[in-house]
């Protein structure tokens, strides 16, 4: 079991970018990454599972356990509430994992607001056209649904510049490198490799 403190990390992006698929594939690669599971009142889709995709709740459930001050970010997206349970976020952070906060960008405000040191990657499409051919490739919302996801999404990367990395997912295996590249590199940092390696550092000194 890991001993050290790891990092937070925001993943943002518009639907359709490819995050979740990109997601998935770097912690296939990288044990020592956790995706952060989200509570949200939307429909569960087909081939989701509950506790594994997200904790699926009714609205009631949702704005009692905001009452009670238990997420660290909420926001409304679609007309469905989403939030990210704060007192798993730190044990999680405690038992040394990296963590990734897969929330949109007024989450993401909120997240930084109250972990500063949280590192933050938004996620583009090539183009327009490459986002609007793999909404309707889905084929599970009707043209009025993607024309306002499509409306949705560019406003959302209009707020890539509140970001630490940008990673632009045209070639796919390109966009995994790039998104394994930011987690090696800041696993790398002075300060992370002290608390990884303390006693190693003081014997070499000793």
């Amino acid at each position: 079991m890991p001993t050290t403190i790891g990092t937070l990390y925001i993943i943002s992006a518009p639907s359709g970018a490819g995050k979740t698929s990109l997601v998935k594939s770097l912690i296939d690669v990288e044990p020592r990454i956790r995706v952060s599971v989200s509570h949200t009142t939307r429909s569960m889709r087909p081939g989701e599972l509950d506790g594994v995709n997200y904790h699926f709740v009714d609205r009631e459930g949702f704005l009692s356990m905001l009452e009670r001050n238990e997420f660290l970010e909420h926001a409304e997206v679609f007309g469905n509430l989403y939030g990210t349970s704060q007192r798993w976020v730190e044990q999680t952070l405690a038992e040394g994992y990296d963590l990734i906060l897969e929330i949109d960008w007024q989450g993401a405000q909120q997240v930084r607001r109250l972990m500063p040191l949280a590192k933050s990657i938004f996620i583009l499409p090539p183009t327009q056209e490459a986002l609007r051919h793999r909404l309707t490739k889905r084929g599970q919302d009707s043209g009025e649904v993607i024309e306002r996801r499509m409306r949705e999404a560019v406003s959302e990367m209009s707020h890539y510049v509140e970001y630490d990395y940008l990673v632009i997912n045209d070639d796919f295996a390109h966009a995994l490198d790039d998104l394994r590249a930011i987690f090696r590199s800041n696993q790398l940092l002075q300060g992370v490799q002290q608390q990884r390696h303390g006693g190693l550092l003081s014997e070499l000194l000793a």
